[in-house]
């Protein structure tokens, strides 16, 4: 299925989508996107649906073409304080507050948002395979949060970052419940399989 180049015909639209949002460790990160209307590339897809390497190419391509772009995180102590889903729409304003242009409305991967700056907003579930900005925006918070996750990993080698990313694979729970969890875990999360409710 090919993208919708836009949604809204006649405003200045932003793409926003987040990565990391189901991690027990790392921040949050968003990005926000505005494309040229007649921007098309045969990379541009849901960031999920690319290998690693497509990705960094398709990343390099968005910020050549891209009339603004930006990326934001949200730290685990924060997510901790504000909750996840909240931390992820701040990490959309954040990337939102650096555009230039400022946009006139927002396509949002998901169904929920927390309104911007008064500017409409649309939500869009799977959006990411729909419409070409959130694609862009998909694949720029994905990269950045990857490369973030393996510069991590280089402090803390046995939580297996490099290939986990902070998701809660065995081998990631496993190194928890081996040497503690560290300051780059979400303490509001669930660590361990079969801990109910938080693990702090």
């Amino acid at each position: 299925m090919s993208l919708a180049p836009y949604f809204d015909v006649e405003k200045t639209e932003a793409g926003c989508d987040e990565a990391g949002r189901g991690c027990l460790a790392g921040p949050v990160f968003a990005a926000a996107v505005i494309l040229p209307r007649d921007f098309a590339h045969p990379l541009l897809n849901d960031s999920k649906q690319l290998s690693e390497k497509q990705r960094n190419e398709a990343r390099a391509i968005v910020e050549a073409e891209a009339l603004a772009w930006a990326v934001a995180h949200v730290p685990p102590a924060e997510i901790d304080q504000i909750n996840i889903l909240n931390a992820s729409f701040l990490a959309m304003h954040r990337a939102l507050e650096q555009l230039d242009p400022q946009p006139e409305s927002l396509l949002i991967d998901g169904n929920r948002f927390k309104p911007y700056r008064d500017l409409p907003f649309h939500c869009m579930i799977k959006g990411d395979g729909r419409f070409r900005s959130i694609a862009a925006a998909s694949i720029l918070a994905k990269t950045y949060r990857d490369d973030y996750m393996m510069q991590l990993h280089e402090q803390y080698p046995h939580y297996d970052w490099l290939k986990n990313k902070g998701y809660p694979t065995k081998a990631h729970r496993t190194a928890i419940q081996e040497y503690g969890a560290c300051f780059h875990h979400r303490r509001s999360f669930r660590l361990l399989a079969g801990e109910q409710g938080k693990l702090f």
